[in-house]
């Protein structure tokens, strides 16, 4: 009994260890996505630069070219062409070296991270101690009916899930905003478990697994909070456009609604 249960939490510590490790590193790696994400958009930046540059040589080369092939000349083919590859090139080669330096500046972040850990190891789930002795079940009548009170958060859960389906917002901007938010809202809800996990952990009389579910919840919320980041980027990129005529209108606001499309 005592080896079955010594292995259950060698096996609980392992699997907390290894959610501990996510979310010391979460922050490091949020920073490197978006970080990826920019040096992307620099290169698609770049190649419609060179293709604007390219482009008038393209047409120049409709004249040079049958005259090049005739002389033998190969400066005069395709020069447009020729002049797209270059600055592809040399765009490919700046974004790698970028990435390069991103993806090392995340290595020195995480190992930042795991040595202010070790300097510092007050988490969660080595405070609590497993009773040496065996705890008796109470039995029916020492039960209690409890009155849930105060921290609703399925109610709350529920509120929002309604105030989804029946959201219908005066217009875009309005859904920009709520994304701007979003990154903190989910950041609060992360918080929740994690407050759930430390109290466990410290002040009621449960397990050790009860403290690493609510920890395992908090982690895989982080996730959605890295989410949450990446949207408002990837919301203003695709509709670049068209929050342009609401943020920087051509000639006042009045002027830009005679596009009424």
């Amino acid at each position: 009994m005592r080896r079955s249960r010594a292995a259950r939490d060698r096996r609980a510590q392992d699997r907390v260890e290894r959610a501990r490790d996510g979310v010391r590193k979460a922050p490091a790696r949020r920073r490197a996505r978006t970080a990826l994400w920019r040096s992307a958009a620099r290169l698609h930046g770049r190649r419609l630069l060179a293709a604007a540059l390219s482009a008038p040589l393209g047409v120049l080369g409709a004249l040079t070219t049958p005259l090049g092939r005739a002389l033998g000349w190969r400066w005069l083919q395709h020069p447009g062409r020729r002049l797209y590859r270059r600055l592809l090139a040399s765009a490919h080669q700046a974004r790698a070296e970028r990435d390069a330096q991103i993806r090392e500046q995340l290595a020195d972040d995480e190992a930042a991270a795991d040595a202010t850990a070790e300097a510092d190891p007050a988490e969660i789930g080595d405070r609590a101690e497993r009773p040496t002795h065996l705890i008796p079940r109470p039995t029916s009548s020492d039960l209690e009916v409890i009155d849930v009170s105060g921290f609703q958060f399925a109610e709350a859960a529920a509120e929002m899930e309604n105030a989804a389906r029946s959201y219908d917002p005066d217009g875009n901007m309005e859904v920009l905003a709520m994304i701007e938010g979003l990154p903190q809202a989910m950041q609060s809800i992360a918080n929740t478990f994690r407050i759930l996990a430390e109290r466990s952990d410290e002040e009621f009389a449960f397990e050790k697994d009860v403290a690493d579910g609510f920890d395992d919840i908090h982690r895989t919320l982080l996730n959605a909070v890295d989410a949450a980041d990446t949207l408002l980027p990837l919301f203003r990129s695709v509709h670049a456009q068209d929050i342009a005529r609401h943020e920087d209108p051509r000639n006042g606001s009045e002027a830009e609604k005679k596009w009424n499309v």
